[in-house]
């Protein structure tokens, strides 16, 4: 319940800053519920023109009757004109969450994304925002009118007769007792079922990214008998959270029915007596009516708003989740960039006590080409992804050029830097556009030129529309290799004074890495250059080759000094040539 009320408050908060409008609903709200009071008052006057067989006077109940139409138009704009707001309001309130969410992603840690699933956290930024906006809606249109009609029907009830009045306000507390001991146990209920549905959608996601591998080991078995665990546990759930929260209504309404007929016995006793007129009486069964209907509106927007509350919370939590550190207030900047890095004592662990890199001390200079090898696991990737801040390190310094990381602006940092992966990533867009992406501004020659250094130029000019074809996510139908060319043209394009190429060449074939390899060795003269290769045949011209174990370098050197050591760069480099 704490957690309910402290998601409530946030989204109050998120609600505050469109008050105007609300005060508009409101006031519209009130217009609508005092016209739809005011009509059983006018009907209930109406019905008391009938005097006898005879004896009806036509002329006054025309006034009345009159009256009661344009309260009915009047009430009936307003309804309209609220709803216009509320969705307003509902969809405003929404566009900001959504908005801050994903602002927040971009400078959520990569330690914290890398530990989620990516489906998990659409789930939470698409699917929660719209159940929220969902119940948020109910609760804005039918709230307000709810409460007024309640509070209204009182008054109106109150002026006619205190005595069946007072019927009604005794056996009120009923019906508010049921709903809020139902609605406090379905909470924790759409609380699972939400969470349910973001392990869902994580699955789904990973299944059909990799639907390739899955076919290929013959794992769909597998995955269907893993989704059918999932989906059932979200049909459990789901379906446990609405047989409760459906018991609100038909509760509620039962309480009603009992203050209908109480209202109904003690205003015939009423008019048998002569205490109150058949016209009163009918406008009293009339706002019994309309006093009870509230209740069950409001008992399904409680049902509604538990569902939304729950969906709010997780988006919430995404959006409080710590930042990455900040960038320090006042930045340091190397005068220019040469190049020169000097790492020392860098410590670093992905998991608090299993230490990967420890003691990391070297020195680059400007423009050198330094070789990263070692087995699969040593920390050769982790050690690029420290040097570009995407981790912080738990100890130790990284300086480039005498200024330490950590006392630069990322995106200085990262400006100065060409990155090429072995995972590539393409958004959906043109050729040109992703290309261009580390220089939007850059004119269509020299994107072209950028490509024909890549050696992507060719394959381009095949594609139906050439650079202006458009590609969906991920490079769509693209090979691999050719999503590979078109990394590293973006990067080609840029030409920035350090490169950190990470197996930059693993999905090309052989004759197109051995002419790619001449394009990269005159992009890298002059520049600073990490290169990362298990194909260690193309490291052979680097002038430091580091070789890591365990997250240390435990030989560093030239190739034929490697080599004639006979270590365990000699091991590394023999297995893969030996006949």
């Amino acid at each position: 319940m704490a957690k309910q009320n402290e998601v409530l408050k946030k989204v109050l908060r998120a609600v505050k800053r469109y008050w105007p409008a609300l005060i508009g609903s409101v006031c519209l709200a009130a217009v609508s519920v005092v016209m739809t009071l005011y009509i059983p008052i006018l009907v209930g006057k109406a019905i008391d023109c009938i005097v006898d067989a005879g004896q009806v006077d036509f002329e006054t109940m025309g006034v009345f009757l009159r009256k009661v139409a344009l309260c009915a138009a009047a009430a009936g704009v307003s309804q309209w004109l609220m709803r216009q707001i509320n969705n307003r309001i509902t969809f405003q309130v929404t566009r900001d969450i959504r908005d801050e969410a994903f602002r927040h992603i971009q400078v959520l840690p990569l330690r914290y994304l890398d530990a989620h699933p990516q489906g998990d956290l659409v789930s939470r930024v698409v699917s929660d925002v719209d159940t929220f906006a969902d119940g948020l809606l109910m609760g804005f249109t039918q709230l307000f009118t709810g409460v007024m009609t309640i509070l209204g029907t009182l008054l109106f009830m109150l002026r006619i007769h205190a005595g069946i009045a007072l019927v009604v306000v005794l056996v009120t507390p009923l019906s508010l007792v049921v709903a809020s001991f139902i609605a406090r146990r379905t909470y924790s209920m759409f609380d699972l079922q939400t969470r349910t549905r973001g392990e869902q959608t994580g699955l789904i996601d990973e299944t059909i990214g990799g639907l390739k591998v899955v076919r290929a080991f013959g794992h769909e078995k597998q995955s269907m008998e893993q989704f059918d665990e999932v989906n059932g546990r979200l049909e459990k759930s789901s379906l446990q959270a609405v047989f409760f929260s459906s018991l609100t209504n038909p509760c509620t309404r039962f309480v009603n029915s009992v203050v209908y007929a109480g209202v109904a016995l003690t205003g015939a006793l009423a008019a048998i007596s002569g205490g109150i007129s058949v016209g009163s009486l009918t406008t009293f069964l009339n706002y019994a009516n309309q006093y009870t209907k509230p209740f069950n509106e409001i008992s399904g927007v409680i049902t509604e708003l538990q569902n939304a509350l729950a969906c709010a919370g997780r988006v919430f939590d995404l959006i409080e989740t710590p930042a990455r550190t900040p960038d320090p207030e006042e930045p340091r900047k190397p005068d220019t960039i040469a190049g020169a890095l000097e790492i020392r004592d860098l410590r670093f662990s992905y998991v608090k006590d299993k230490p990967l890199i420890e003691d990391f001390n070297l020195t680059v200079a400007p423009g050198q080409r330094v070789a990263i090898v070692g087995p699969t696991g040593c920390g050769k990737t982790t050690f690029i992804n420290l040097l570009m801040r995407f981790y912080d390190p738990d100890g130790g310094e990284i300086l480039l050029d005498g200024v330490n990381t950590r006392d630069m602006r990322r995106e200085d940092l990262r400006r100065s830097v060409g990155m090429v992966l072995q995972d590539t990533w393409l958004k959906a867009g043109t050729i040109r556009e992703n290309i261009a992406m580390g220089r939007p501004e850059a004119s269509g020659d020299e994107v072209i030129a950028a490509a024909k250094q890549a050696h992507a130029h060719s394959f381009i000019k095949r594609l139906p529309d050439g650079y202006d074809t458009v590609i969906g996510e991920s490079g769509g139908t693209l090979s691999q290799g050719q999503k590979q060319l078109l990394c590293i043209a973006r990067v080609m394009l840029c030409l920035p004074p350090m490169l950190f190429l990470d197996e930059a060449t693993s999905s090309i074939d052989t004759r197109t890495e051995v002419r790619i390899q001449k394009a990269f060795d005159t992009m890298m003269r002059g520049r600073t250059t990490f290169i990362v290769a298990h194909r260690l045949a193309t490291i052979r011209e680097a002038d430091m080759i580091l070789v890591m174990r365990d997250g240390r370098i435990v030989e560093k050197g030239k190739h034929r000094e490697l080599l004639e050591k006979g270590g365990f760069y000699a091991k590394l480099y023999n297995s893969q040539f030996a006949h």
